[in-house]
């Protein structure tokens, strides 16, 4: 029997050529008949963080100055989110009826939030993109969306994005 894909999960950190992985994700969405939910994380303030907001302020002040601050950061990267959403659907022949949710969520480990997002989800399917790296940048960058393929138990598909990629269709 042949899967049903019924959910897609667009993960995106919004950097260059975010478009050419989104028309990936549309155009799957539109060809299965699915519905896209876009997704970005927020790293949460590591332990470093934390110890230097609590160094220079009251306990409690430097966890009020923390949640404004990523509420602040979230509200923002929601409206870029839906901003895009909108600029790239636009001109497209698919609907925006296709765009679920645009969701934004922090966590540690940015790889391990878009997986269990996925899993509460119930999302059939994840699409995100990687750039292309030197030798030694393969080491240490694209490593978000290794350790997705990784972690997942549902499908990746990883957009290979070149650095000279011209966002123009052809």
């Amino acid at each position: 029997m042949l899967p049903n894909v019924r959910k897609i999960l667009y993960a995106t950190d919004m950097g260059e050529n975010a478009d050419i992985v989104f028309r990936y994700a549309i155009s799957l969405t539109h060809r299965y008949n699915a519905h896209l939910t876009l997704v970005h994380v927020t790293e949460q303030l590591g332990t470093f963080g934390e110890a230097l907001f609590e160094a220079h302020f009251p306990e409690e002040k430097a966890k009020q100055m923390h949640t404004e601050a990523v509420e602040k950061v979230q509200k923002k990267m929601q409206s870029e989110l839906e901003a895009f959403c909108i600029n790239e659907l636009k001109n497209s022949e698919v609907t925006q009826h296709l765009v679920e949710s645009i969701t934004v969520i922090e966590g540690h480990s940015p790889a391990q939030a878009i997986v269990d997002y996925a899993k509460t989800q119930e999302i059939d399917m994840i699409v995100m993109g990687t750039r292309e790296h030197t030798a030694l940048g393969e080491l240490f960058i694209g490593s978000v969306a290794r350790r997705v393929t990784q972690l997942s138990a549902i499908p990746v598909l990883i957009v290979p994005i070149q650095s000279n990629t011209s966002n123009e269709e052809s």
